[in-house]
């Protein structure tokens, strides 16, 4: 059945894929719309460079999220084909109304009307879809979009085929992978044919390693503090605390992890296995990629960080080729993204989070802490500063509206947590918009429904619970 699966979304991205072929061939500009984390970044990335080596010309623009004001305003423009790559599953309503020819290639759950049978393999069940548009969305298939394949993986699907092929641009739909935490347990379903296809074009190796970043770049007693996944307790957002632990096992801690005799490089690996198995393991690599952006976490991280900084424009150079000044640039954003974690990993020390019944909730309205929340969140349950069997909401106020980012664990979704129809179904009744994923979601809603919002959500996680453990 798996298999059944995974070639039904095959063929609805060769569909994609046969659409944007005849468009470049008529010399149309195509119109990409994308998401501006790491995964969107790498989505719209690797489509343009694919047009590209087409000898297509394309027009992007990168927004934060797909409102449906945003679709209204690209009706009017005079395009022949739009794609939007890791968003656009939750906008169906208004993207039938394009006139234009769409490609959706996202990995987000989809609008109740677009869900399919997940036992079945046509694609047209239920769907409302117009035949202008094609849907490249795993869960239409009944393939997991949270854990199976991102957005980045669904667009490498759509120009997977494109001329002689685009087998080399697979480490690409990786990065988008690792940007929504997919890979760190090694890679399952749909990213597993990407890593295949990378191996098999040569732009992809793997070797087993330790995770720690910047081993090339930061100090020891940094590369461990700013290692967010795999999260090492006690060492991940504490400078002073990886100090401490370097000098106990008699390891300089102002040295590079590059720069460690083989030997020193053994008994770091043995203190950390200790702290966290998962430390060791595959590590995913572009061979011929620049130093820095060799290993696929690595590029994921500073894809993230203009993205977080708001140079989406930066992120998007780089996937398509530049380096130099600009990759310099990136760096030092991922620098001070990594110091704003540190900084939010010490609040939440101080804070905590406010409990409810069966979710719990941080909130800031410091300027730096609305840009860490949600990663803050994650990572400060999986280090044990938070409690790990309620899901959590990070609120951070924006005008009037507050914006939410909702984190859960794996065991959690497994006792029927949804996150991603929980936020989306508790923001319509306040006016606001959300979904996502089961263990990561997001939404927007207005700042004086905030307390209604938790409320809600809370007795929206409980029945979820409930109805699960019936």
């Amino acid at each position: 059945m798996t298999h059944k699966k995974q070639h039904s979304l095959l063929n609805k991205a060769s569909e994609a894929c046969d659409m944007l072929s005849r468009h470049i061939k008529e010399e149309h500009v195509i119109r990409i719309v994308s998401h501006n984390d790491a995964d969107g970044l790498s989505a719209a990335g690797l489509i343009a460079k694919a047009i590209t080596e087409e000898g297509g010309q394309f027009h992007t623009t990168i927004v934060p999220r797909l409102k449906a004001e945003i679709v209204k305003e690209l009706a009017h423009e005079r395009y022949e084909l739009f794609i939007f790559s890791d968003m656009g599953s939750a906008c169906l309503d208004y993207i039938n109304r394009l006139k234009a020819d769409v490609i959706i290639a996202d990995h987000h759950q989809p609008n109740e009307t677009e869900k399919n049978d997940e036992n079945s393999d046509n694609e047209n069940t239920k769907s409302n879809i117009n035949a202008n548009v094609v849907h490249v969305n795993p869960h239409i298939f009944g393939i997991n979009g949270t854990t199976e394949i991102s957005g980045a993986g669904t667009s490498y699907l759509t120009v997977r085929d494109l001329g002689e092929g685009k087998k080399h641009l697979a480490p690409l739909a990786l990065v988008g992978a690792f940007g929504d935490m997919q890979g760190q347990d090694g890679f399952i379903g749909v990213n597993k044919v990407i890593v295949e296809d990378g191996k098999e074009a040569g732009s992809l190796e793997i070797h087993e390693d330790l995770k720690i970043v910047s081993k090339t770049q930061e100090p020891l007693y940094k590369s461990l503090a700013y290692t967010f996944s795999p999260s090492l307790p006690g060492l991940t957002g504490d400078l002073e605390g990886s100090i401490g632990f370097l000098e106990k096992a008699g390891l300089s801690y102002g040295i590079k992890f590059s720069d460690l005799e083989d030997e020193e490089k053994d008994v770091l690996k043995d203190e950390l296995l200790k702290l966290n198995p998962k430390i060791f393991g595959d590590v995913y690599s572009i061979p011929k990629e620049n130093p820095i952006l060799r290993n696929l976490e690595e590029y994921s991280s500073i894809l993230d960080s203009c993205g977080k900084n708001k140079k989406t424009g930066l992120g998007l150079s780089i996937v398509l080729g530049e380096r130099g000044e600009a990759l310099d640039v990136a760096i030092k954003f991922q620098t001070t993204y990594r110091e704003q974690l540190i900084k939010g990993m010490e609040w939440i020390k101080r804070e905590g989070s406010t409990q409810l019944e069966s979710i719990q909730y941080i909130y800031s309205d410091d300027k730096v802490l609305k840009s860490v929340m949600g990663t803050i969140s994650s990572v400060g349950i999986s280090v044990g500063l938070l409690v790990e069997d309620k899901p959590i909401l990070s609120m951070a106020r924006m005008h009037n509206d507050v914006k939410v980012s909702g984190r859960t664990t794996k065991n959690m979704v497994k006792k029927g947590v949804d996150l991603g129809k929980a936020l989306h179904d508790s923001s319509l009744s306040f006016g606001g918009q959300g979904g996502g994923h089961d263990i990561a979601a997001g939404a927007m809603i207005p700042y004086k429904e905030m307390d209604n919002f938790l409320n809600l959500v809370n007795d929206m996680v409980e029945y979820q619970i409930n109805a699960k453990a019936q």
